[in-house]
């Protein structure tokens, strides 16, 4: 099985391209199954209905999310009523679910989303919320994909080991910056500190590079517009051993669009 994880999509001129560009992509890379990072995805920040539909018609099949989930109301209704999913830690009160399993190519895929604690908002711990539901998701899916949606490094790499051999991968997202450590950790789970993101390069991290700056050297409040120049879509293209849900390769991908 062959499955591609999509970084952060940030706004509309990352959801555009994505549907312009992706399902001819789907069909030259022969790809099972589609996730991607979507809590960006309406206007930079969290995602509404309008945005998860174009998100799905570009033929994404699986929305994870983090931290900015909810910060549009709309977005508990997304998460109640579409194939997106926020962190599991976010505990069992919260809006939506922090875990989806699906079928593609006749084969069960779970996609669990966690979120970290470093330099984060205070939410439940991520290693406990996965073991505690790990069990019972291996009886019934073999491929799981976990979205680390974390700010550190650290608590990202940690989650990829304490996971090995257990999941398929574990994909780090929020950053926005692609890192180049992708390995596949003994012998079965794929890993990345960070998938990068899915918006305009000619940016800081999808908004406005001179407002960013200005916020930077005033100290004083900007608003950020979203940047829409030289747009590109990062993730990685994972293969998989169907019975066993080993990860069998994982690889950067990066796709720009043409001016």
């Amino acid at each position: 099985m062959r499955i591609l994880i999509i970084g952060d999509i940030v706004g509309k001129p990352a959801r555009t391209y994505l549907k312009e560009f992706l399902p001819s992509l789907r069909v030259n890379l022969e790809l099972d199954f589609i996730i991607a990072n979507g809590e960006n995805a309406a206007g930079g920040s969290s995602i509404t209905l309008d945005t998860a539909k174009d998100l799905f018609d570009s033929g994404i099949d699986l929305i994870t999310t983090g931290d900015h989930i909810f910060k549009k109301k709309e977005s508990r209704d997304v998460l109640n009523t579409k194939d997106v999913i926020r962190p599991l830690n976010y505990g069992p009160l919260s809006a939506g679910q922090g875990y989806m399993i699906k079928e593609a190519a006749g084969k069960k895929i779970a996609v669990i989303n966690l979120m970290g604690r470093v330099f984060m908002q205070p939410v439940d711990c991520p290693f406990n919320a996965v073991k505690n539901i790990l069990e019972d998701i291996r009886k019934l899916a073999r491929i799981i994909i976990v979205d680390m949606h974390a700010e550190a490094t650290s608590e990202k790499l940690a989650m990829g080991y304490f996971l090995a051999g257990k999941v398929t991968a574990v994909v780090g997202s929020h950053t926005h910056i692609p890192t180049a450590d992708e390995r596949i950790i003994d012998n079965f789970t794929a890993y990345i500190t960070d998938l990068g993101m899915t918006g305009s390069f000619d940016s800081v991290l999808g908004r406005e590079k001179h407002q960013i700056i200005e916020r930077f050297v005033t100290n004083m409040p900007v608003r950020f517009n979203l940047a829409q120049e030289d747009i590109r879509i990062q993730g990685v293209l994972i293969e998989v051993e169907d019975e066993t849900g080993r990860a069998l390769s994982i690889q950067r991908v990066e796709y720009k669009k043409e001016q």
